[in-house]
């Protein structure tokens, strides 16, 4: 993206317009390296973004951006359905509720190197990954929509986790407003045998060892000590979000058509959030967020088991579990009043800073925590939602390290088994189904996580807290 066309607020802000459609600005948080690496696509879909009705202060873009479907991945947008504000399909994405989850362990790594190679094997037996995935979990057509209106409290129910790790989920585990009735009758046969499967693409299973500490107040809040390690779980709502997702975009470009909408692109189709296709959009987009929530649950549960069985004294306690692609129903103060907004968050997180009163107790004077994901082979970051950050972007901050180049272009310059050989040297044991997957996701393949963390870090979004490295990855 070139620089010349933005307005540069300070190190790590910038804006474009409004002009011409734009019914408010865009505004990026990144610092210079950063805009120039993001895709010159990022910049027109955030324009874009910002034409939609009831759109309200800024169309935002988190320092992770790429170019995405609709938004821009790394997007976020809040809309007010008193004004006419709509809801995306694109603005939320195919992977409903991709999220990541961290887990501490009381482990240190040292004790990992005996048995390294042995728990890498038995992490990747345990875990169904890949493409079409499936697990020993079979629902029927009436537990798949218990599953889907009780989340991760359906789960615990189930004893397919801890009951204790709710107060640490996003909405406790369950998201209100579920409609069962509006997800797609296909959407549901996927999913009857992928729950507490990881699926492909991007999604992990790691073990990670905490490196670096930058924040030791915040740390120790978290439960975070330089050389223990952590179970990271990165995954969503596998077929069931993506079918959902496929379906209503078809149908609001329909709707849209015969409304007379005019589209900046297709992919930016949506419906009003009061509307008839709004409102079950949003009851199945919930749905799916559930099904996402109880997902992570289980695969969390069946980690611990391995876990366990290495190390019987071990303690695992869930940090946090956080979403990336949701609209969600939250108030901000927007010129010094309170509003009712539907908040889109297209890989960005919700980052809520300091006191928030959703927040667990043992949180709530730190801020929420906000899990930023990398590469298999550069390590990730967990940081910390700052104060005053619903001003800058609705408390939102980056996901992840944000792709630098296609799965296409990194297929034809690396080879998966060169990858695997290649950290394996460097002490981390990457287990995967699939060698194209591995080189699809090559470490090389994505931004510097390092310099989006500080980006946002220095925009106000989130600090950083700690660095973690990879010492074990579980890929589809």
């Amino acid at each position: 993206m070139h620089i010349a066309g933005l307005m540069q607020i300070d190190e790590t802000t910038w804006q474009v317009g409004p002009t011409g459609a734009m019914r408010v600005p865009v505004v990026i948080y990144a610092d210079a390296n950063l805009i120039e690496a993001m895709d010159d696509k990022v910049y027109e879909q955030a324009r874009n973004v910002s034409t939609l009705p009831g759109i309200v202060a800024a169309s935002f873009v988190m320092p992770d951006a790429h170019w995405g479907y609709g938004f821009p991945i790394g997007g976020v947008a809040a809309f007010d359905a008193s004004q006419g504000g709509v809801v995306s399909a694109g603005g939320v994405g195919f992977d409903i509720s991709c999220g990541v989850r961290s887990v501490t362990t009381g482990i240190l790594e040292s004790e990992l190197a005996t048995v390294q190679d042995a728990l890498a094997d038995s992490l990747a037996r345990a875990i169904p990954a890949g493409v079409g995935s499936e697990g020993s979990i079979s629902l029927d057509a009436h537990e798949v929509d218990a599953m889907l209106l009780g989340g991760a409290v359906w789960a615990v129910a189930h004893g397919l986790g801890d009951a204790a790790d709710l107060e640490r989920i996003e909405e406790g585990g369950c998201m209100a407003g579920a409609q069962a009735s509006c997800v797609p009758g296909r959407a549901k046969e996927r999913q009857r045998r992928e729950m507490g499967t990881l699926g492909s693409g991007n999604h992990y299973l790691e073990i990670q060892a905490v490196e670096e500490i930058f924040d030791s107040v915040a740390a120790a809040a978290f439960g975070l000590v330089r050389g223990e390690v952590l179970i990271t779980i990165h995954c969503g709502s596998r077929g069931l979000g993506h079918q959902i997702g496929t379906e209503f975009l078809t149908e609001m470009v329909i709707a849209s058509g015969a409304a007379g909408t005019a589209l900046p692109e297709r992919e930016l189709a949506c419906a009003p959030i009061e509307s008839e296709l709004g409102c079950r959009y949003l009851g199945a987009m919930r749905a799916a967020i559930n099904c996402a929530l109880a997902n992570r649950e289980i695969l969390d549960h069946l980690a611990r088991r391995v876990i366990r069985h290495f190390f019987p004294a071990a303690a695992p306690r869930l940090l946090f579990d956080v979403s990336h692609n949701t609209c969600k129903v939250e108030t901000h103060l927007v010129a010094g009043h309170p509003r009712t907004l539907y908040v889109h968050r297209k890989g960005a997180t919700r980052a809520f800073g300091p006191g928030h009163p959703s927040l667990p107790d043992a949180l709530r004077s730190v801020g929420q925590p906000v899990l930023v994901g990398g590469s298999m082979g550069t390590g990730s970051y967990v940081l910390v939602g700052m104060a005053g950050n619903e001003e800058r972007a609705f408390a939102s901050a980056c996901h992840g390290a944000g792709r630098a180049m296609s799965r296409h272009s990194a297929l034809r310059r690396w080879d998966g088994q060169q990858i695997v050989d290649d950290l394996a040297a460097h002490h981390i044991l990457v287990r995967s189904r699939s060698m194209r997957g591995v080189a699809e996701e090559a470490p090389g393949a994505y931004k510097d996580v390092g310099a989006v963390v500080l980006a946002a870090e220095r925009a106000g979004l989130a600090r950083r807290v700690a660095r973690l490295r990879p010492v074990i990855c579980i890929k589809g």
